[in-house]
């Protein structure tokens, strides 16, 4: 029994279906998980290690090394990025692409395991590593959290209690907090009390390191128990440590602390970071959800959970959202809604016009239970509602459509030809049924060279192949069954209307009447009869087409539509993190008197908390400081970000500034870069410099930078050894001397709940404000048990240059020179003036050169995509062989798909829409359209052949047969399209689709008949019918 006559004679099975799709649709809207972009894992890890005192190359050579060493030894590792700067090792490890995400953790174990094994051979003096390799946790719900006039302490105490209490709200997953104020207990103690004490710096700070340590004091037995012995810890705040008792010298006398030190609790005088909101100093809230939760419904959960807080907080703490992941979800996901509905209310409302309502009617319930059903498997699937699976739902659109619109043709035309609405209904699916599926899976495959690539990009449009793949074959399914059922009931009237007019079992000719089929009958005609004109004007036009694609512009993704931007800026290398905090607090004071700021968020000596997926924060560094500026819409983002530059520019000229976009997919760093490696830091500065002074000369490129940033200036002793020997100092008493001048010692820590407040020992402001006064400072002499002056054993400070940062890739040192292209540019437009710039440089022996940016993006996506590509096409290729079981009926339907890209570069050029990642995926799915609608067209001419029509006349009929089919699947995909041209992320997918299918339809109607009557010889005026060319194989 066939499908068809299953579905109406057994209607139960079939209305089984429409109930699944239609309550297991309402289920997986209602359960699916929500989120602004796909989650995809970013399989890398960072290995911190410090070594306090080294400068960058001794922390390069005697930490990252080694530590590198052993890394790349684990085969999972595809590339190690390093870099060493003054007292800290930082090792960035990428997996390799092949790995997959669920055996991530078991690396992470085996790099752990190497690292440690690894500790015994790093110096004395470098503490143990740690690695990070939690870069996934998005926090999409942030705040800023104002507390003016409140103490460190209170504020601390808000932190906690804001942490605490949303931790335990359904769905959240972890809370972050970053900026809260460090505190610090400093002990200023005056150089002359030392000397008059007799006190060396190492015995002070280990007497008062030594009272608040804690302590193992044993167990003993009581009255059959076994009873803990506790000391309690002697520091209970400022005035216990006032009161440490000293003992100086080697006398017995004890003195207090307060006597002869000023003991205070304050903030730490440089902080790591600060962060301000509005310029008002704040600490930020970042809240994760779940991974299977939705986070629509955590944000909304922590909306209402804060506004209970806000209510027991104390008046004046303020708390202000930054970014809000859910209500952008929310929105998003109503716009695919409003978007959808359109879509499918422009399909059924062209169909209802040019087919009848009753088709209408038939193919919209079809692509509404086709939805329905698509969101059932999502949520059994764990495929979230994001950016990329609605997206993909309109990209299926025109294929969803397809399926049921051929079946419904081939219904209504036999009705309508006065057959019996069973008979017709299993004609027009045997006939379609088996071509449809094919076609189907052709277009699926299309897909699958991105949704299988192995990548953080094909990670990350995953969805985009599972969703279509889902949808398509629901579609197939409900087109042969559905559409039968629902058609017997509404084309009754059709049918009785023919029986009235006697046409039961009439010619086909008569239902293809009308102005639209009579004038494509005289053009295919002519088409046929000029076979060599035809198809010579399409290959002229096609090679114009691929010459003329070179004047499209070219990008990897487009930018978002969120109205918000970053204000980057760098002073130079070891400036103090003060002057930076300064600088980024003028700048917002300027920022907030332009009248497009709604709000701005500004964060000194870090970047923000992972705010969003795409987001790619800076790492710490003192000198750098971020200014997300948000405004009400994209429009006023330019003229302000241009007026912000040149006002920074003007009024610090020696800081760097950038202002960067928020853009869709795997997050990624400068937009053009090149590399030189090689093993001298001096060959590799003098070619990084001669880079930039072409680039500043010739390229007219923006941002132009090296990742080593400038020279640092660092002062260095000039230690007398033979002095130093005699008077028995060492470079660790030096050292001591020093550091207690300036920055000052931690002595230990003060335990205050929770909290853990270092206790710092120093000299008092007026004996470290001058830097000049270092070499008047004391050094204690163990041997002697003396202070010695720092000039009996120094003889000068020099002020040298070093290297503070020193980056390496693959244990190679590496340099960056990075730019960014102009705001009108796409970084592709920015390259093609960057690229010769340098490679016209001279490259010494022994060094490289290589591209980063967004074209070493786009070349390792579209690499990994032509690992994949191969098989799909083998794929596609043996369904449309096996469809046939002949070679030139594939052959005609793939020799037009070059052809496709004609309607996709006029389209682009005349829209000025850059050919992206996202235009990609629309000429994939645009081949799908035009395969399908290929192998749909071929098999209905092999069919009529088979039945013994003349072969021109089967060549037109079957050409006519297939006219209004495929014009309404164009014209409804092309409508249902519109409402994407307005959306950032899909506009040149949908120029693409737009511009491609208006001339696909052509290619369909036109070339195909063309092509085939050129291979199998088949002239206008030809009267015989022929049956064995076809039925030959050819």
């Amino acid at each position: 029994m066939s499908l068809a006559r299953l579905s109406i004679e057994k209607p139960v099975l079939t209305w089984i279906v429409i109930l699944f799709c239609v309550l297991g649709g309402l289920h997986g809207f209602f359960n699916v998980g929500r989120l602004e972009d796909p989650a995809f894992t970013i399989k890398q890890a960072i290995v911190f290690t410090p070594y306090p005192g080294a400068n960058a190359q001794e922390v390069e050579q005697e930490v990252t090394e080694r530590l590198e060493i052993a890394i790349q030894q684990l085969a999972e590792v595809s590339e190690i990025h390093s870099e060493s700067s003054p007292g800290m090792s930082e090792i960035q490890i990428t997996i390799d692409d092949t790995i997959n995400s669920a055996d991530l953790p078991g690396v992470w174990t085996k790099l752990r395991a190497r690292i440690r094994d690894t500790v015994p051979m790093l110096p004395p003096g470098a503490a143990n590593p740690r690695v990070y390799d939690d870069f996934g946790d998005t926090y999409g719900i942030f705040y800023a959290v104002t507390a003016e006039g409140f103490s460190d302490d209170m504020i601390r105490e808000v932190a906690r209690t804001l942490r605490r209490e949303l931790l335990v709200v359904d769905g959240v997953a972890k809370v972050s907090v970053d900026g809260e104020p460090d505190e610090r207990i400093y002990i200023d103690i005056p150089q002359d009390n030392l000397v008059q004490l007799g006190l060396s710096y190492e015995s002070l700070l280990q007497a008062i390191g030594r009272e608040n340590t804690v302590v193992v004091s044993g167990s003993t037995p009581l009255g059959g128990r076994y009873i803990r012995l506790d000391i309690p810890q002697t520091l209970s705040g400022v005035d216990a440590i006032n009161n440490i008792l000293i003992t100086p010298g080697d006398t017995a006398e004890t003195i207090r602390l307060s006597d002869i030190a000023t003991i205070t609790r304050s903030s730490q005088d440089r902080p790591d970071n600060i962060i301000y909101h509005n310029n008002t100093r704040a600490f930020t809230l970042g809240i994760a959800g779940q991974t299977t939760a939705n986070i629509v419904d955590v944000g909304f959960a922590v909306e209402a959970r804060l506004v209970e807080l806000e209510a027991e907080l104390p008046l004046g703490i303020e708390l202000h959202p930054i970014y809000q992941q859910h209500l952008v979800v929310d929105t998003a996901i109503n716009d695919f809604l409003i978007n959808l509905l359109m879509s499918v209310g422009i399909v059924v409302g062209v169909l209802c016009i040019f087919m009848g309502w009753r088709a209408g009617l038939t193919v919209g319930t079809v692509l509404f239970l086709t939805v329905a059903g698509t969101l059932f498997f999502m949520n059994m699937m764990s495929l979230e509602m994001e950016r990329i699976s609605l997206g993909a739902l309109i990209i299926a659109m025109g294929m969803l459509v397809d399926n049921a619109i051929v079946v419904t043709e081939g219904m209504l035309t036999g009705v309508l030809r006065g057959k019996p609405r069973l008979a017709a209904a299993e004609d027009a699916v045997k006939s379609t049924q088996w071509p449809l599926l094919g076609a189907t899976v052709i277009g699926i495959m299309a897909f699958a060279g991105i949704g299988l690539s192995p990548d953080s990009t094909g990670e990350f449009l995953f969805s985009l192949f599972a969703v279509i793949a889902i949808s398509l074959l629901l579609s197939w399914v409900l087109a042969v069954t559905v559409v039968p059922m629902v058609g017997y009931h509404l084309f009754e009237s059709q049918r009785q209307q023919a029986l009235s007019k006697n046409e039961e079992d009439q010619d086909e000719a008569s239902v293809y009447t009308g102005g639209m089929y009579t004038v494509y009958r005289g053009l295919l005609s002519q088409a046929l009869q000029r076979r060599w004109v035809v198809l010579g004007s399409l290959l002229v036009v096609t090679m114009a087409c691929y010459v003329g694609f070179g004047s499209v512009r070219n990008s990897f993704f487009p930018e978002t539509n969120t109205p918000m931007f970053f204000v980057n800026i760098e002073h130079p290398e070891g400036a103090d993190i003060l002057t930076v905090d300064q600088t980024i607090r003028e700048v917002g004071a300027f920022i907030a008197e332009q009248p497009e700021t709604a709000q701005f968020d500004s964060f000194v000596g870090a970047g923000a908390t992972r705010f969003m997926l795409t987001y790619n924060a800076e790492q710490p560094s003192a000198s750098y400081g971020q200014i997300i500026v948000q405004t009400a819409n994209l429009e006023t983002i330019p003229p302000l970000a241009e007026r912000i530059l040149a006002h920074v520019r003007d009024t610090y000229p020696d800081v760097s500034i950038r202002a960067d976009r928020i853009v869709f997919g795997p997050p990624g760093g400068a937009k053009l870069e090149a590399r030189f490696s090689g093993p001298d830091a001096d060959v590799l500065r003098a070619l990084s410099e001669e880079a930039m002074a072409r680039l500043h000369a010739e390229g007219d490129v923006l941002d132009i930078r090296t990742n080593w940033r400038n020279r640092t200036t660092t002062f260095r002793p000039n230690v007398i050894e033979e002095r130093a020997r005699t008077t028995g100092i060492t470079r660790e008493n030096i050292a001591n001397a020093l550091v207690f001048a300036t920055d000052g010692a931690q002595v230990g820590v003060f335990r205050e709940g929770e909290d853990l407040i270092p206790i710092i020992a120093r000299a008092p402001l007026s004996e470290r404000t001058d830097v000049d006064d270092l070499f008047d400072r004391l050094v204690w002499s163990s041997s002697q048990r003396t202070y010695v002056p720092m000039n009996q054993v120094v003889s000068r400070f020099d002020l040298v240059a070093e290297d503070a940062l020193i980056q390496r890739r693959d244990r190679v040192r590496t340099i960056s020179v990075r730019a960014n292209p102009h705001p009108h540019e796409t970084a592709m437009e920015g390259f093609a003036r960057f690229r010769p710039i340098i490679e016209a440089m001279d490259i010494p022996p022994g060094y490289s050169l290589e591209w980063g940016g967004e074209y070493e993006s786009s070349a390792q996506a579209n690499e990994s995509l032509g690992g994949t590509l191969p098989f799909t096409l083998v794929v596609m290729l043996t369904i449309s062989f096996m469809l046939f079981a002949k070679v030139r009926q594939p052959l005609i339907i793939w020799s037009i798909v070059p052809m496709s890209v004609n309607g996709v570069v006029i389209g682009l050029l005349l829209t000025n829409v850059a050919f992206s990642f996202t235009a990609l995926l629309g000429l994939l799915s645009l081949s799908g359209m035009l395969i399908k609608n290929a192998i749909v067209l071929v098999d209905e001419i092999d069919a009529r052949i088979r039945d013994g029509a003349d072969k021109v006349d089967a060549v037109r009929d079957g050409s006519v047969s297939r006219l209004r089919p495929v014009l309404l699947a164009a014209s409804t995909t092309i409508l249902g399209m519109t409402p994407l041209l307005f959306d950032a992320f899909f506009q040149a997918m949908a120029v693409t689709i737009i511009g491609g299918l208006a001339f696909a339809t052509i290619l369909t109607m036109i070339a195909v008949p063309t092509i085939y009557a050129l291979f199998f010889g088949v002239r206008a005026g030809q009267p015989e019918k022929i049956i064995d060319q076809v039925a030959d194989t050819a």
